[in-house]
């Protein structure tokens, strides 16, 4: 397989040397394995002749023009974690130039890919318009502002198209790595996973931060801080858009535009989060369900379970 990670001045470095150093690793068990020939060919490759990390590391890149035709182009996120520097960072005029390129490689028959920030550049492209993507979830209602054509799916960490896939946040690069790998050879993938201990994190919802989220958009923050102090009480969307003035129908489409849920299901999300709290805590499993106004604690159990694919014990341990 032929790879081209598509490198820009600011890039998120962990997600640049992650996706370097999973496919290293996978040449180096291939050629232990007696493999003639590494599985993934592997080139940088910028629209400037080199680029500066975000970190301050410099790094000559190969020219597009001159690259080998890959199989796939990889986009790694610019390290632009907050709305505020990403929104400008995609106006740069090496970030325009990208895009351009990234439309010619889509249009000419070569599949994309992206993790983290680096899926707003796909968006931005147009390349994603009409299909499903994920995201950054910490990003996710920019995302949803700022392109609507695009179906966001925020709590998956990886969304496959045709010729196209989204990876979530940061080290969402890792699932990435694998899911590229999973194409050429589902056993490399798996020794990879084990040689680098890579768990299985099929979705990002058990790390979201439902506070954070809130934060985009100020009715949805104050809806945040009004249902926080009443989780043990039950949700009532009238009682909620009465506190808030406003009426039920603007509450639940501001949410459904900043968070790409309801509000009775963001509520539902932070009751997740504080049981969860609670139980790592080391509070009683009844005392927890109370507090979050659930009727017991067989019931928060298996909401738990459901919702994070951990159990009780599990989330004790941390």
């Amino acid at each position: 397989m032929n790879l081209a990670i598509l490198a820009l001045d600011g890039v998120f470095d962990t997600g640049m040397t992650v996706l370097l150093d999973m496919f290293s690793t996978a040449n180096e068990l291939a050629a232990v394995q007696g493999s003639p020939h590494p599985p993934f060919d592997v080139a940088v490759v910028g629209v400037r002749p080199g680029i500066r990390t975000a970190l301050g590391l410099t790094m000559a890149v190969a020219s597009i023009e001159t690259v080998r035709r890959p199989d796939w182009v990889i986009v790694p996120a610019l390290n632009a974690k907050l709305p505020e520097r990403l929104v400008p960072a995609l106006a740069r005029p090496d970030v325009r130039d990208a895009l351009g390129h990234l439309r010619a490689w889509h249009a000419d028959g070569i599949s994309v890919g992206a993790s983290c920030v680096g899926t707003f550049l796909l968006a931005e492209s147009g390349v994603l318009d009409g299909r499903e993507a994920t995201t950054t979830w910490s990003l996710a209602p920019l995302f949803r502002q700022r392109y609507p054509q695009v179906r966001l799916d925020d709590g998956r960490m990886i969304v496959p198209g045709d010729r196209v896939v989204t990876a979530g946040a940061a080290m969402g690069h890792l699932d990435l790595a694998l899911w590229l790998m999973r194409q050429a050879s589902p056993e490399m993938a798996a020794l990879v996973a084990r040689f680098m201990l890579v768990d299985k994190r099929p979705s990002q919802a058990p790390y979201m931060i439902p506070d954070y989220l809130a934060h985009a958009d100020p009715l949805v923050e104050r809806f945040e801080r009004w249902a926080r102090a009443r989780l043990a009480a039950g949700f009532s969307l009238q009682e909620a858009a009465r506190a808030l003035a406003v009426t039920p129908r603007t509450l639940q489409r501001r949410t459904e535009a900043v968070l790409g849920k309801s509000p009775l299901a963001f509520f539902q999300d932070m009751r997740v989060e504080r049981a969860q709290h609670l139980i790592a805590i080391g509070q009683n499993l009844e005392t927890v369900a109370t507090e979050v106004g659930y009727a017991d604690g067989a019931t928060l159990r298996t909401l738990l379970r459901r919702r994070l694919g951990r159990g009780v014990r599990d989330l004790r341990l941390g």
